[in-house]
This record gives structure tokens, sequence and C-alpha cells, in this order.
């Protein structure tokens, strides 16, 4: 069975496509720059079809180094599926100077170009293989205090909808999976939202979409929708929420001076 190749795999979501892939029984070859990580994820995996490979993926001659010397080990993945980005701190846009911008397009959108134009020619053609870059918050209303990503965000949904448009000559689908939350972790569950999808739930999504017929493969920006709530898990989670809330809420009426001098 042919890998799937996911890059950026040391960040949390890029763990979440790892671990979804290898759940499926697919092998996969996880590339990031940051050896540590990389160790910790493979020893986190014993026994199982996961490879390592250290690699900076910043410029052009990183994406064709990379895609050389794994052509040179014989590694032709049955599809890509990239969840690159860095990592900036909160603020106005009026308030930083631009080069914060400038060095948000060159960690958040020209990775993504560069690896595509060179790893595309490491995809067999006979099945139609998809890659599939995966898009965070922000991309179609601006994020608050970050609106420096938000502008990548969006930049990188119209790469996709050219890259699908001119890949799909070549024989390869292009899709960006939108994930228009922040992704849940085991390091930012404390303060996560309910809402925010799980990083393994996205790598299920996102791995659908490589091992999917292409026929199912139409657009290219989708969405990520998560699983519905059915009617019953909705009324346990809105009583579980509310409850102490109601609570707190009577509590505070029935004691207040207002309410116990108020006329019968």
């Amino acid at each position: 069975m042919e890998p799937v190749l996911v890059l950026g795999a040391a960040g949390a979501l890029g763990r979440g496509i790892v671990e979804a892939a290898l759940d499926a029984g697919r092998p996969v070859l996880a590339v990031a720059d940051d050896a540590s990580a990389l160790d910790a994820l493979r020893r986190s995996h014993p026994g199982r079809p996961l490879h390592t490979r250290v690699a900076r993926l910043a410029s052009e001659p990183d994406a064709a180094r990379l895609t050389r010397r794994l052509r040179e080990l014989g590694y032709r993945p049955r599809g890509v599926i990239a969840a690159m980005g860095g990592e900036g701190a909160c603020g106005r846009l009026l308030d930083q100077p631009a080069d914060v911008l400038r060095r948000t397009l060159d960690e958040d959108l020209l990775p993504h170009l560069a690896a595509a134009r060179h790893l595309f020619g490491l995809l067999p053609r006979d099945a139609r293989p998809a890659y599939v870059l995966v898009g965070g918050p922000g991309a179609s209303y601006p994020w608050a205090g970050y609106g420096h990503r938000s502008i990548a965000a969006a930049a990188l949904r119209m790469l996709a909808r050219v890259l699908h448009e001119e890949a799909r000559r070549e024989g390869v689908d292009v899709h960006l999976l939108s994930v228009d939350a922040p992704v849940r972790t085991p390091e930012n569950c404390a303060h996560a939202c309910d809402a925010w999808p799980q990083a393994r739930a996205v790598g299920r999504r996102a791995l659908a979409l490589v091992e999917g017929p292409a026929a199912a493969r139409g657009r290219a920006v989708i969405p990520f929708e998560p699983p519905p709530l059915t009617s019953t898990s909705v009324e346990v989670a809105s009583s579980a929420a509310a409850a102490p809330d109601t609570r707190a809420w009577l509590d505070r009426l029935l004691s207040s001076p207002t309410f116990r001098n108020s006329p019968p």
C-alpha cells in the first residue's frame, strides 16, 4: 500500500492527520523541520508503518531538495496532505509593521506553492492522486487580532482554486480542506471551545479526500463539517451547559432584596 505524505507533521494538526492515517491502516511518511518532535511522534506509534523525514519547506530549493531525496528513496505517495503554517503573535494589523504580513505570507502561503510545484512529480497518475491543503480560520471573515493570518488564509484559499484548475490537466486533484475554527488539541483543551474540531477528525476528513474516488472531488475548496449531533446529544449538551448557570441565576434572584421585598 502506498504511503500518504504529511507535510507539517510536527504540529498539533499534523500529528492528528498522521494518527488518522495510521488508524486507517495507511503507511505514513511524516515530514517536518523539528527533529525532536518527529522522534517523539515515531516513539508514540511503535510498530506502526510510520516513517519520518526532517526537512525544511520554506523555499523552492527546500522543496526541490526534499522531492529529489524522496525520489531517490523510491517513495511514490498515494497523496499529500499539507498542514504547514507559522505562528504569529496577535495584534492589530495597523499597529504592526508591514514586515509582519510579509513574514506571515512567507510562512503560511509560499511554502505551499513551492511544495506543490515539486511534489506533484512524485504522485502516480494511474489513480488520479489528491493533493490536500489544510487551511485554518479567518479566510472568509477577519479574525480579530489575527488580521495577518486572515489575509494569508484567504490567499491560501485562492491558491487552492488556481492549483485546482491548473493541476487537474496534469491528472492531480488539488483541494483545500477549510477548517473555520481553531483545532482542539491536548495542549489547548483547557481553554478550547466545544465547537472546535479534534485534530484527528480533521485528519480523517483529509484522508477521505486522498482515498476517495476522483468523481467525489469536484470542488477546490471543501469546508470541514463535523458529524452532525443527534437531537438527544444536543439536549444533553444543552442541559449540562445551561443547568449550572440557570441554578445560579435563580439563586441570585431569590436572594436579592428586590425579590424578597416585592409585594405578593
